[in-house]
């Protein structure tokens, strides 16, 4: 009874962190960075700076990060949605879309994430093995990168410039 996964990143719909349904081919045309999130995870502080920096220099160039957040990782994401979004934007001033929280492995897995492991699997497995697991995307919807939680936002300059199409 598995369900027949999209072929393509814009095919999926998400909730927004209101409940409300956004299409991923509204963000079509788009460099993507996708990005489970949390709050009480010792990897959060780096992680939204540099997220924050990323899309305050990239954003009226293309790029749109895309914050998922997930408590399946020793429940360091607790918070109702209206808790989560108020920590983001109060504590970390974050500009880019935070959605519903989701859960990213498992049966209940969201379609987005069980399609981006398909595309892109980890070094041990398909599996999320943390928060801030990061996946790049195309213009064009193709998953080109995968980066562990422990690869800080800031490096990641490079693989988007080269896909911006800036210098």
């Amino acid at each position: 009874m598995s369900e027949e996964l999209p072929t393509s990143i814009y095919d999926i719909t998400v909730k927004d962190i209101a409940g409300g349904d956004v299409s991923l081919s509204s963000y079509s045309g788009k460099v993507l960075l996708i990005v489970n999130v949390a709050s009480k995870c010792g990897l959060t502080h780096t992680n939204y700076k540099e997220l924050n920096a990323l899309y305050e220099t990239y954003k009226n160039q293309g790029l749109e990060i895309l914050a998922f957040p997930c408590n399946q990782f020793r429940g360091q994401e607790p918070g109702s949605n209206e808790e989560i979004q108020e920590f983001a934007c109060s504590r970390y001033k974050a500009e880019f879309p935070i959605f519903d929280k989701v859960e990213v492995n498992g049966k209940n897995a969201t379609p987005l994430y069980v399609f981006l492991k398909s595309q892109k699997g980890g070094i041990f497995g398909d599996g999320i093995k943390w928060n801030f697991t990061k996946f790049l995307i195309d213009k064009d919807g193709k998953v080109v990168e995968r980066y562990a939680p422990t690869t800080s936002p800031s490096p990641l300059q490079k693989d988007i410039k080269k896909l911006l199409g800036v210098s």
